[in-house]
């Protein structure tokens, strides 16, 4: 009886060694007008209907001190507005599809689909918290609409907050990146980040796994 629970806590202490020495903690999640209250997608030329979503992936450093994240979005116009990061000539002509802000918003208490929090964190229009240093890049897609969007949230940086009072709310998953567009002010798109073990939590899960496991070791040479 005591061989299958050596097979079944071995792979676990692996996994946990391996995310341990993996340096950062990654996920990956899909932009939905379906998560936003109350969005409409029209052209404001044509009035027909139009598109937009796209993906985020998010990366932790080892140490939690930090947060990438690589968002690729398409059916919003990357370079209409003026004062924005890329702003130039307009990918489209369609006014409603115009970018106007993206930032991460965050709170202390569960938030539902459609439910709403504050801007903790602001990397497109205002505000704009990545500043300390700015990691902000953004490669408008050529010839089209959309592109990708990157950056780091930083230690100091945040709006009225920072990266480390925030962050058990990241890894809680009480926490959502999104979209705004000049059709859709309150967001058109967004995505809930994932919630992770916290990291203290991560290491003990390993020292007791590993723990059971030379338990069972030693048992297992008593009773030779």
């Amino acid at each position: 009886m005591r061989r299958p629970l050596i097979v079944l806590l071995v792979p676990l202490v692996i996994l946990v060694a391996s995310s341990r020495a993996s340096a950062n903690y990654v996920f990956t999640v899909t932009l939905l007008n379906s998560l936003e209250p109350n969005v409409t997608l029209t052209n404001s030329i044509t009035g027909a209907p139009r598109t937009s979503g796209g993906t985020a992936t998010f990366s932790y450093n080892e140490s939690f001190t930090s947060l990438s994240f690589s968002a690729t979005v398409f059916g919003v116009d990357l370079t209409a507005t003026p004062g924005t990061p890329s702003s130039g000539t307009p990918q489209s002509a369609d006014l409603n599809d115009n970018l106007t802000a993206a930032h991460i918003h965050a709170s202390a208490n569960p938030i539902p689909i459609g439910g709403t929090a504050g801007v903790v964190w602001g990397f497109f229009g205002s505000p704009l918290n990545d500043t300390n240093p700015s990691d902000v890049m953004i490669t408008p897609t050529p010839g089209g609409l959309g592109g990708t969007i990157s950056g780091k949230w930083d230690l100091p940086e945040g709006n009225g907050t920072d990266f480390r009072t925030q962050l058990p709310n990241l890894l809680a998953g009480r926490a959502y990146i999104n979209f705004h567009t000049t059709q859709n002010p309150g967001g058109e798109f967004r995505a809930f980040l994932v919630a992770i073990p916290e990291p203290t939590s991560i290491v003990m899960l390993g020292t007791g796994a590993i723990a059971i496991v030379g338990c069972s070791w030693r048992a297992r040479r008593r009773t030779r």
